[in-house]
């Protein structure tokens, strides 16, 4: 094998899917964005769903344009969200689109799942955060359904792309672990917990490991792409954040993280979980890593707040360049309003800055008054949580920190990388923007022969490639933020 491989990363996010082309070798890692396709989500009678062949197809193209690009593809891998899943007959066939986390419906199945396993019991097995959308209760909310009824197989996202290209049928562990059903000491399904909440065994597929070589692109896929074969899909950090975090390039590992995209994850790494009940109390989640590693972390609600805010006003014919309102929202004073990023009322689609403003009203507060001013609310509150979440991590972990790596796209937004600097009282080495690609290519060309050794190596090769930029809390600026958090708090 040469010393140097072309792979393909599938990177798909809640809002856009795009496909990196990588050159990857002992000293060199160049990634290039060949092609990006929106991620829209579709609402039929009264559902919410994903498009997952509009996905797929923007996958083909992307490799399509990889191949075109570079030449040759010598490997791809696949990294999405979480939780959802597309249910297969039993000749092999999607029985509908997948359904959308943010649909409603999931909530409606968490007394009957927590009737069945309680809480603190279902913590103790899977270590997961409680969120009503992960998938042991998006399968219990469709029990009853025909389509259950008639479901042989549950693929994740992920998986399902992969099935779609090679032929091959399994679960990746680190989306996996996200499931609420997999046993976050074990690394395996969690037999007897799938058994009591009354689920099907045979939908859960045998179990993959980041580095594992799935199969090969199929005739059909190569012909649509116009790749050459043979094309080995490897299975990676399949949950993004899990490649995010392969893709954060710490020297030590005495770091803590923000992968901040349109969710914020925010954690450290460990080699064991922590499935205490005061971890389960502060919200934190046990979600597997590569290399046998625990990403263990909070979701925060992350850019999702922005995002919206930036889609109703240009809905609305109101400016909504960010670089325009970040600068603007530089000159608003620091905590004039504040909101807890995670309140439920943020979490479907819809006007966010009146959602906010209403937030503000109920908390006693004077609502934000213009665009700046809810800009500058959201990377406050943003922060505030990020500097929550990292000492509690510590505090719940054990595990000492002296730097904050924030990656994604997120490491873009210069204000909010100073904010979490002088809010959590730590450097902030922002970037790479692209850690889940990046994380991605990394496990291929481990696989694939091109690199070696474990993360500590491959994290080497990141911070000889890759630009970072280097936030240092501000003088002065602790008591603000002790304020602020006595403020939220009380």
């Amino acid at each position: 094998m040469s010393g140097e491989l072309t792979l393909a990363a599938v990177d798909l996010g809640a809002s856009s899917g795009r496909v990196m082309a990588a050159r990857v070798g002992p000293e060199r890692l160049d990634l290039t964005e060949v092609h990006r396709f929106p991620n829209r989500p579709v609402r039929t009678a009264g559902t919410l769903h994903w498009d997952v062949l509009g996905l797929y197809g923007g996958v083909l193209d992307g490799l399509r344009a990889a191949g075109r690009e570079a030449g040759r593809v010598d490997g791809v891998g696949i990294d999405s969200w979480a939780v959802d899943y597309g249910l297969l007959d039993a000749d092999g066939a999607l029985l509908g689109n997948p359904v959308h986390y943010r649909d409603g419906r999931h909530a409606t199945a968490v007394p009957a799942v927590h009737g069945a396993v309680p809480p603190g019991e279902l913590y103790a097995v899977t270590g997961l955060q409680h969120l009503p959308f992960n998938t042991v209760f998006q399968l219990a909310a469709a029990r009853g359904t025909a389509q259950l009824a008639a479901a042989r197989r549950a693929l994740l996202v992920p998986d399902l792309l992969a099935y779609w290209l090679t032929g091959a049928v399994g679960a990746e562990v680190t989306n996996a672990s996200t499931t609420g059903l997999l046993d976050a000491t074990s690394r395996q399904w969690a037999e007897d917990l799938i058994g009591r909440l009354d689920l099907d065994r045979g939908l859960f597929p045998p179990l993959r490991q980041p580095g594992d070589r799935l199969g090969e692109l199929t005739a059909d896929v190569l012909e649509e792409t116009g790749l050459a074969g043979p094309v080995p899909l490897v299975a990676v950090g399949s949950h993004d954040t899990a490649s995010a975090v392969v893709g954060v390039p710490a020297a030590t590992d005495r770091f803590a993280y923000v992968s901040c995209g349109t969710w914020s994850l925010v954690g450290v790494e460990l080699e064991k979980p922590v499935l205490t009940e005061a971890s389960r109390a502060a919200g934190f989640t046990n979600e597997l890593g590569v290399d046998g590693t625990v990403r263990y972390l909070r979701n925060v609600m992350g850019l999702w707040l922005l995002q919206e805010s930036q889609r109703t006003w240009a809905a609305h014919g109101l400016p909504a360049d960010l670089p325009d309102l970040l600068a603007a929202a530089a000159q608003v004073p620091a905590f004039t309003a504040l909101v807890d990023p995670d309140d439920a009322r943020f979490l479907p689609p819809g006007d966010m800055p009146a959602r906010i403003a209403a937030a503000c009203t109920a908390t006693g507060q004077t609502p934000p008054r213009s665009q700046a001013e809810t800009v500058r609310c959201i990377l406050d509150s943003l922060a505030l949580a990020y500097r929550r979440t990292v000492r509690a991590a510590v505090g719940l972990s054990g595990r000492d920190v002296e730097i904050v790596h924030l990656v994604g796209g997120g490491a873009r937004n210069t204000l909010l990388c100073q904010l979490t600097a002088d809010a959590c009282g730590l450097p902030v080495l922002a970037g790479p923007v692209e850690a889940a690609a990046l994380g991605n290519v990394l496990v291929q060309a481990r696989r694939l022969g091109v690199l070696s050794g474990g993360l500590p190596e491959l994290r080497a090769l990141l911070r000889s490639t890759q630009d970072a930029q280097l936030y240092l809390p501000q003088a002065g600026s602790e008591a603000g933020w002790d304020a602020a958090e006595a403020r939220v708090s009380g």
